[in-house]
C-alpha cells in the first residue's frame, strides 16, 4: 500500500481524443501507474543540452543501478538560445549525452539514439527518428512494463505512440512537464515546446505519471556552495556538474538553481518520497490551460516531493562514485 494520499475515481466510460485504435481500461491503467518493480527497466528521453539539470538526472540514473536498468538513452529536441533550431538542439543534446557518459567513464555502456529534428506538425503525423523507432521496437518486445522517463518535450514519445498505439500496453511514461493542475496556466518549457505532443500524452490513454514544475519540483533547488561542500572534488563527473551550475549565473550571492529533472529519476529510485493524486486526465487546451472532464481515463499526478530525501540520496551516490 502506498502511504500517499490518493484520490481514486474509477470511471469506466470510454474517453474521446487521440487514437481510439488501442485503449486500456481504467483498471489496467491503475495497475500500470501503481507498478513498482524491484528494479525498473527504463528509457531516458532527455534534452540534455537545453540547460544543466538533465546532466544531473542522467548521472543520478546511471548511479542508481540497484533501482533501474537503463536500456537506452534518447536525445530529445529543444529550441531556445542554446540551439539555433529544433534539430540543432537535438544534435547538441545527443553530443552532451556522450559527453556525460565519457566523463563518467561509461562511453559505450548504453545505446544512445538521435531523436526528432522538428516538433509535431499535427497529432496524426509522427516525427520518425531513430529514437522513436527504437522505442516502438523495444516496447513491443518487452515482457514487463518499460518506464519511459521523459525529461523534455515529449516529441519522441508521442511520435512512437502515433506510430504504434499498441505500445500503450507496454510502457509507463513518467514526464516532467506542465504546471500543477490548480495553476492558472499549464505553460511550462517542456509542455510549451511541443503542445501537440503534450496533448497526446494526456489524451492517448498511455499510463502516465505527470510531475509538474510549479508548485511541485520548483523547490528542488541547490546552490554552488552546497554543491561544492557535498560533491566538489569527489570525482570527475561531480566536478563537471558543479562547474556547469557555477557557469549558469555570474552572481551566486543569494542564488540557487532548480534541478527539476532529477524528480523523474527520484520517482524510480523511491516513489515513497512523493505524494500523488489519481484522477481523470486533464484536457490540455490550445490556450495552454487545463480543462476537466470526469469521464476521461485515469492518470497520476505528483503533488509533493521531499526535497531533502532526494538530494541526500543523489549527493551520496555522486560523492561515493569512484572514477
Amino acid at each position: 500500500m502506498l502511504k500517499n494520499t490518493i484520490v481514486v475515481i474509477l470511471l469506466f466510460a470510454a474517453f474521446t481524443g487521440y487514437s481510439q485504435s488501442f485503449t486500456l481500461s481504467n483498471e489496467k491503467l491503475v495497475e500500470r501507474i501503481s507498478y513498482r518493480p524491484q528494479k525498473a527497466r527504463v528509457i531516458i528521453d532527455t534534452d540534455t543540452y537545453n540547460e544543466i539539470d538533465d546532466q544531473f538526472a542522467l548521472v543520478y540514473a546511471i548511479l542508481s543501478p540497484a533501482q533501474m536498468n537503463i536500456e537506452a538513452i534518447y536525445a530529445a529536441p529543444f529550441l531556445n538560445k542554446r540551439g539555433s533550431s529544433v534539430a540543432d538542439g537535438m544534435e547538441k543534446s545527443y553530443a552532451e549525452i556522450h559527453n556525460v557518459l565519457d566523463k563518467i567513464g561509461m562511453k559505450d555502456k548504453f545505446p544512445v539514439y538521435k531523436g526528432s529534428t522538428h516538433f509535431l506538425k499535427d497529432k496524426n503525423t509522427p516525427v520518425v527518428s531513430d529514437a522513436a523507432k527504437d522505442l516502438v521496437d523495444r516496447a513491443m518486445k518487452a515482457t514487463e512494463p518499460l518506464f519511459v522517463l521523459a525529461l523534455g518535450a515529449p516529441t519522441n514519445v508521442a511520435s512512437a505512440l502515433i506510430m504504434k498505439p499498441e505500445i500503450k500496453d507496454k510502457i509507463i511514461v513518467v514526464w516532467l512537464g506542465g504546471k500543477g493542475l490548480n495553476w492558472r496556466t499549464a505553460r511550462e518549457f517542456n509542455l510549451l515546446q511541443d503542445v501537440a505532443s503534450s496533448q497526446i500524452l494526456f489524451d492517448s490513454g498511455v499510463p502516465l505519471i505527470q510531475i509538474p514544475t510549479e508548485p511541485v519540483t520548483s523547490h528542488l533547488s541547490t546552490t554552488v556552495p552546497e554543491l561544492k561542500a557535498h560533491i566538489g572534488g569527489a570525482n570527475k563527473i561531480s566536478d563537471y556538474l558543479v562547474s556547469i551550475v557555477e557557469g549558469y549565473s555570474k552572481d551566486h550571492f543569494g542564488w540557487s538553481k532548480v534541478i527539476w529533472d532529477i524528480s523523474v529519476i527520484a520517482y524510480i529510485v523511491n516513489p515513497d518520497w512523493m505524494q500523488y493524486e489519481l484522477r481523470p486526465a486533464p484536457i490540455l487546451t490550445n490556450e495552454l490551460t487545463y480543462s476537466s472532464d470526469g469521464t476521461r481515463h485515469l492518470y497520476k499526478v505528483v503533488t509533493f516531493i521531499d526535497r531533502n530525501k532526494v538530494f541526500k540520496d543523489m549527493f551520496l551516490k555522486f560523492k561515493n562514485f569512484k572514477d
